[in-house]
């Protein structure tokens, strides 16, 4: 079991739900026919369907007990029931920077970060300085980059 709670959003938790249930119904059991009919033609150990088959069945039960394992300690967060004005998972938040560029963010889940949408995960450094600060509140977010310094301009859920 992880070690900190496993937030995720509806949207989030019904992707991981969706990805268990292909992976589970429909590919994992062409792939063990496929090798089912491998291992019937013979030699295995030059089979190419065989021992590619096999290897592909490891990777897709390997993913199937990672998917369990996050859906079963999954707490699920909706963002359309969260009120008030403090940064909480979630949120959508958006920032100006101390060179006036501003930037909109969306606090979610380990298992829905995607940088191409502004997603970014609750553990993420941005989002560690955001959480428990409303509008107008002044951050300072530590990076590689070094310290970047942003003002809350907008909390909405």
């Amino acid at each position: 079991m992880p070690d900190s709670p496993n937030y995720i959003t509806p949207e989030g938790f019904q992707r991981l739900q969706e990805e268990f249930k292909r992976l589970f119904h429909d590919e994992r059991p062409k792939l063990v026919e496929t090798v089912a009919w491998a291992a019937g033609n013979g030699d295995r150990s030059e089979n190419g369907d065989y021992i590619y088959g096999k290897k592909r069945l490891r990777e897709i039960d390997k993913r199937l007990k990672f998917l369990r394992d996050r859906i079963e300690s999954a707490k699920i967060v909706d963002p359309k029931e969260i009120t008030g004005s403090k940064v909480v998972f979630g949120a959508t938040v958006t920032i100006c920077d101390e060179e006036g560029e501003e930037r909109t963010y969306q606090i979610v889940g380990e298992d829905e970060i995607d940088p191409s949408k502004n997603r970014i995960s609750w553990k993420s450094p941005m989002a560690k300085a955001l959480l428990g600060k409303s509008e107008g509140d002044e951050v300072e977010v530590s990076r590689p980059a070094g310290k970047l310094f942003a003002e809350i301009l907008k909390v909405s859920y």
